[in-house]
């Protein structure tokens, strides 16, 4: 799934294939999507999509137009027709992030909540669902800041988490201000499995930040935005797909037993992380 713009600089939802998840063919045409009756049912731009597979549907999550930016979220089962359902949350919102299975009978959806289109606020929330169409039992999950600085001013959450031994295995992204401008690195944390808005390891260090020309220069300078994974359980390989200046998709390698042992090494606590956050 891809974001793609014409020379318009509109963005929209692409698909994309490829035999060797490296080399990739992306359909020229949009993703057409219908409402629950068929009907055209389009959003007004897309970007930021995510992927996954839970209990054998496939779902998008992207950021979408409902009056502001906000979360918008469609399903399919075979890639042709693409269902959208109804948008989750009230804007501003952004960073919808379903988890690959329910939690405890319910669907988990992570979201970055803010009061305009580009932040503050700057926090990762929790929110669960029976249904995908009514959403609550809101929680806070983590909170901006820290001993660094490459998280000072937002973070917000990235690929669909990991399930490991130790808990859910978060790939997010941090972002600081610059006398350039924001600098979007990435960094790991792992949620509790079965209360995921208490966070059992944040790590105080970036795990990736821009450093290749491809990251640094770009549509939006200086961005890593990881939207994907793909993981294998017997080697514990990960491959990790990112967003590149708004221009690139990189794509980085760890393994589990990795990057648990250096978030575990340098974990630190941000204000009520460790709590369900249920204020």
């Amino acid at each position: 799934m891809f974001r793609a713009e014409t020379t318009n600089g509109r963005p929209h939802l692409h698909l994309g294939w490829s035999e060797n998840a490296l080399d990739w063919n992306i359909e020229e045409e949009r993703i057409h999507f219908v409402d629950e009756n068929g009907d055209v049912f389009q959003p007004n731009y897309a970007y930021d999509p995510r992927l996954v597979k839970v209990e054998g549907t496939y779902y998008i999550i992207w950021c979408t137009d409902f009056y502001g930016a906000s979360i918008g979220l469609a399903q399919t089962k075979d890639f042709k027709q693409f269902i959208r359902l109804e948008n989750p949350y009230l804007p501003f919102n952004r960073n919808g992030v379903l988890f690959p299975r329910k939690v405890n009978g319910h669907y988990m959806m992570l979201s970055r909540p803010s009061d305009s289109g580009h932040t503050p606020f700057g926090d990762i929330f929790l929110s669960e669902s029976p249904d995908l169409t009514y959403w609550g039992k809101h929680r806070h999950v983590m909170s901006k800041g820290g001993e660094g600085w490459w998280q000072a001013v937002k973070i917000g959450g990235g690929p669909a988490p990991i399930e490991t031994t130790e808990g859910w295995l978060m790939f997010y992204h941090g972002v600081t201000g610059t006398c350039n401008g924001f600098v979007y690195s990435m960094g790991a944390a792992i949620l509790d499995l079965e209360n995921p808005s208490k966070v059992k390891y944040r790590c105080k260090n970036f795990v990736l930040t821009p450093e290749e020309w491809y990251e640094e220069r770009g549509f939006v300078n200086n961005v890593i935005f990881p939207c994907a994974t793909l993981h294998d359980a017997d080697s514990g390989r990960i491959a990790i797909y990112y967003g590149a200046a708004d221009t690139y998709v990189g794509i980085a390698y760890t393994t589990v037993e990795e990057i648990v042992a250096y978030t575990k090494e340098y974990h630190e606590v941000i204000g009520e992380d460790p709590l369900e956050g249920n204020m």
